[in-house]
């Protein structure tokens, strides 16, 4: 290998990388818990196939528009690495093999369409949901992934590497983002059938859990492994987010028992990831005191923020626009005060002598990333609703999507009613209106000869 190689770097980006990738399908069960049981399926599908999507298109040019020498004024980079030519095993991007920080980067540019879907779901054609995710990652996220993580000495992405944009994980680039993305498809596709009148409910719990925990493991590869080495600066990031992470589920809990009355295990899994998003652009340049504040800060304020599509009218089915845009806002704006300039950048906020500054960046790039993302994905959406149809007819999404675009269901209960008929005595195909608990205490008052008789009855329908 090349002077400057790192094996322990190597390894460590690496295995970073594989636990962002693993972040989609957490994602995919967090989401897919949360819709109700007719459309879990298509939930899943909508983050597996950006893994998909997004991988072919990376090597053929996102990597080179995302982190290609700078094409002009910091906008976007140029096409000489067009099919990843020119790269080879032994080439490094600091002490890593380039290779090995493309694949980083890449589960980035994955999860981040992924997170949109939440804001349309129950009501999205899965071949338009395609190819809007196509389209959106190469308009929308290889430039703004650009702007945001290309440094080149001043020669690299005009937010990071002009302006002085700190962002260190993807509190602009993935999260506000996705959030402003996923706003501007809530209002393309309109409202789910029943909204605000009948109750959608998380269909399983125990999977959302597991997709929040599944997330909160992955996280620690998507901040700890932007130090891109094995390092005192990803240790911070680590510890950092494993805090904010913490006392972001505190905060939105207790905002919850405050507002609601009770402590629910949906919104200690929702708080998690309202800190996770929060930490993400400043784990490098907070302490560990400033990642607490900004984790508390976070996860009462997305709590009481997922309240205002009700208020404002929009339906934004999973609280992508509360969770993730108001998280990046958040965690971006409050570097402006809690930036030491002692962790990994050199500046400071407001509150470390810094003066309004920084501040003032990270404002801008909040608002630049807000506005280019609602912008060019409303135009997207139209386009493609315009043209093949972007949601579903309104027999489908009452019947539900999981059958009319994937001809599967996600739990087969087929099983589960014919052993509760040969239970019962009742033909298979017979719908109970009432509670079986009568049915089954006649059952074992009846004589046995009466069960027998039934038990035979059931088996000759069933035949």
């Amino acid at each position: 290998m090349p002077d400057g190689f790192s094996a322990g770097d190597t390894a460590f980006v690496l295995i970073s990388a594989a636990l962002v990738m693993l972040m989609t399908p957490g994602l995919a069960f967090f989401y897919g818990g949360m819709v109700r049981v007719k459309s879990v399926l298509n939930m899943l599908v909508m983050s597996f196939i950006a893994l998909a999507i997004v991988s072919v298109l990376w090597v053929l040019y996102g990597y080179t528009l995302s982190f290609g020498p700078d094409a002009g004024a910091g906008l976007i980079g140029n096409l000489d690495f067009l099919g990843m030519r020119g790269i080879g095993m032994n080439d490094l991007a600091g002490t890593i093999p380039v290779t090995a920080f493309s694949a980083f980067q890449l589960m980035f540019a994955v999860i981040t369409p992924a997170l949109i879907s939440g804001a349309i779901a129950d009501r999205a054609k899965f071949g338009a949901w395609a190819l809007f995710v196509a389209l959106w990652v190469t308009i929308v996220y290889f430039p703004v992934a650009h702007w945001v993580f290309m440094t080149d000495s001043g020669k690299g992405g005009w937010l990071v590497d002009r302006i002085g944009v700190i962002d260190f994980a993807g509190g602009t680039a993935v999260h506000i983002n996705a959030g402003m993305a996923g706003l501007a498809l809530c209002l393309v596709l309109g409202k789910r059938i029943g909204f605000k009148k009948d109750p959608m409910r998380p269909h399983s719990l125990p999977l959302v859990m597991l997709g929040s925990g599944l997330l909160w493991f992955g996280w620690f590869g998507f901040n700890a492994g932007s130090a891109l080495a094995a390092n005192g600066l990803a240790g911070m990031a680590f510890m950092n987010t494993q805090i904010a992470t913490a006392a972001a589920m505190l905060g939105w809990l207790a905002y919850e028992k405050i507002k609601h009355g009770a402590f629910t295990s949906l919104g200690a899994a929702s708080g998690a990831v309202a800190g996770l998003v929060a930490i993400t652009p400043a784990c490098g340049s907070v302490s560990m005191l400033g990642a607490i504040l900004i984790g508390l800060i976070a996860g009462a304020a997305c709590a009481a923020a997922i309240s205002l599509k009700y208020k404002l009218g929009f339906d934004d089915s999973l609280d992508v626009v509360g969770v993730h845009a108001i998280g990046g806002v958040i965690g971006s704006l409050l570097i402006g005060f809690l930036a030491t300039g002692h962790v990994g950048q050199t500046a400071k906020g407001l509150f470390y002598g810094g003066g309004f500054g920084q501040l003032g960046k990270q404002a801008i790039g909040v608002g630049v990333v807000a506005a280019y993302s609602f912008v060019i994905s409303w135009l997207l959406g139209q386009a493609i609703n315009k043209t093949i149809g972007f949601r579903v007819s309104e027999d489908v999404e009452v019947a539900g999507i999981d059958q009319a675009e994937h001809a599967e269901s996600a739990y087969d209960f087929s099983a589960v009613g014919a052993s509760l008929a040969r239970a019962l005595g009742t033909p298979a195909h017979s719908t109970p209106t009432h509670s079986t608990a009568p049915a089954e205490q006649a059952a074992e008052k009846a004589p046995e000869k009466t069960v027998e008789k039934t038990a035979e009855k059931k088996t000759e329908v069933d035949a």
